[in-house]
């Protein structure tokens, strides 16, 4: 029986490049991968990822797809107050202060007329 020898010019391509970088010599295959192949590429293993498709809102109002750890919406990126000006500053300042305001008063308070001689009649005595 006579072994037929299969034409592969991927593999003397990628066997010539390897010989030719003398820098890494484990690998006996270039590196075929560019930014193109990264871009096309999809997210294999949705099962064993654990990541949920998310909107990312940036704070010039530009939105990216992202995939996210924790299953939500919208991801809002804070606003860097040193980019605004001075009146939009003090704008954001002042409805922050008045947020923790409201938060701050609303302690509210109980009146108990607990009276536990009331229930002495349901206490086990052992």
């Amino acid at each position: 029986m006579s072994v037929v020898s299969v034409y592969r010019p991927w593999s003397l391509l990628c066997r010539a490049a390897a010989a030719a970088s003398p820098s890494c010599l484990l690998h006996t295959h270039a590196a075929l991968l560019n930014s193109n192949r990264t871009s096309v590429v999809r997210c294999g293993r949705q099962v064993y990822e654990r990541s949920f498709p998310t909107l990312l809102l940036r704070p010039d109002g530009s939105t990216v797809h992202i995939r996210y750890k924790e299953p939500r919406r919208l991801l809002v990126m804070p606003v860097d107050l040193s980019t605004l000006s001075e009146e939009e500053r003090k704008a954001r300042q002042k409805k922050r202060g008045v947020r923790r305001v409201t938060q701050s008063t609303a302690t509210e308070e109980y009146h108990d007329h607990f009276r536990s001689d009331q229930y002495t009649r349901f206490w086990k005595k052992k």
